[in-house]
């Protein structure tokens, strides 16, 4: 019983999603580090508030899912422990709870070694109650925005934007507005994983009235918009390269751009939605490996 306890656990805190919020801050890092302005201490602050907040999320997502009945035995992908049964509602709004003590105090621990200005303190104290608050009402709430089809721009924002460029000016106490670009980039390939998710499960949660984005748009529309992310993705890396690299060691992340050919190919002949998750973990691993290729690029070019 204490193994299906802890393998529950696990499944519903989703390690392997963690990695789009740590490179999220890893990218803001070695773009501070480009510059000059790497700083260890505020970078492993970061990490952790980041991975924390991904945790709140993917916990809070579980809890809403249930309470609001979407997740039934229709649904295609892992189950969850609440849908198993074996977590309960209260111990998962006590992890919850323990959860957003733990992002407050690494939170409040980061903006105080990184920031001494009163107003930069206070900018970003209130960026990380909006990101707590997000994440809670993606699924959670009278009105959870997850069910209407903003979960995207959740990850965008939060995921790709806030982190990037949030993380860089942690380092820096700077703003460099080209660095939007690859908090861009990075913020869509990090969506990419989400739409794979809500196009295999677009069957079921258009039955139970979960309005996601991929439901709006239908399954064809979906796809298209698929495309559409990873071309504005890899567009966003080239302009900031043509912008500010000047070293060909720069341009290694186009090496992966046969594999998103394939993958793109690939999502456009499928037809079956439920098949749809055996493309997930592909394009979480391309998209990993795009990172760690324009992050090297950018580390090694003179």
């Amino acid at each position: 019983m204490k193994n299906k306890y802890k393998q529950a656990w696990i499944e519903s805190i989703r390690f392997e999603t963690l990695q789009i919020s740590i490179f999220s801050i890893i990218t803001g890092s070695v773009l501070a580090a480009h510059d000059g302005k790497f700083k260890l201490n505020i970078t492993i602050l970061a990490i952790i508030t980041a991975a924390l907040l991904q945790i709140l999320s993917n916990l809070a997502n579980d809890y809403g899912d249930y309470i609001n009945k979407c997740d039934t035995n229709e649904r295609i992908g892992p189950l969850r422990g609440m849908q198993k049964g074996i977590i309960t509602k209260s111990c998962m709004k006590k992890t919850l709870k323990i959860n957003i003590f733990a992002i407050c105090l690494s939170g409040l621990i980061l903006i105080i070694v990184s920031l001494k200005k009163i107003e930069e303190i206070t900018v970003f104290f209130i960026l990380g109650v909006i990101s707590i608050i997000s994440a809670i009402k993606y699924t959670i709430g009278k009105k959870p925005y997850g069910y209407l089809g903003f979960g995207d721009i959740f990850v965008l924002i939060f995921f790709g934007w806030v982190s990037v460029i949030g993380t860089y000016y942690l380092q820096t106490n700077t703003f460099n507005i080209i660095n939007i670009l690859p908090a861009t980039a990075f913020g869509l390939l990090s969506v990419t994983p989400l739409n794979i998710n809500n196009m295999r499960d677009i069957e079921n949660d258009a039955k139970v009235k979960k309005k996601t984005l991929a439901v709006r748009l239908g399954i064809k529309g979906a796809k298209i918009y698929h495309f559409i992310i990873i071309i504005i993705s890899i567009l966003c890396l080239i302009c900031f390269n043509l912008l500010l690299m000047h070293d060909y060691k720069s341009w290694l992340f186009l090496i992966t751009i046969p594999m998103y050919i394939k993958h793109i190919y690939n999502i456009f002949k499928n037809s079956i939605p439920k098949l749809m998750h055996q493309f997930l973990s592909k394009i979480i691993k391309i998209s990993l490996l795009t990172n760690i290729l324009f992050l090297l690029g950018m580390l090694i070019s003179n």
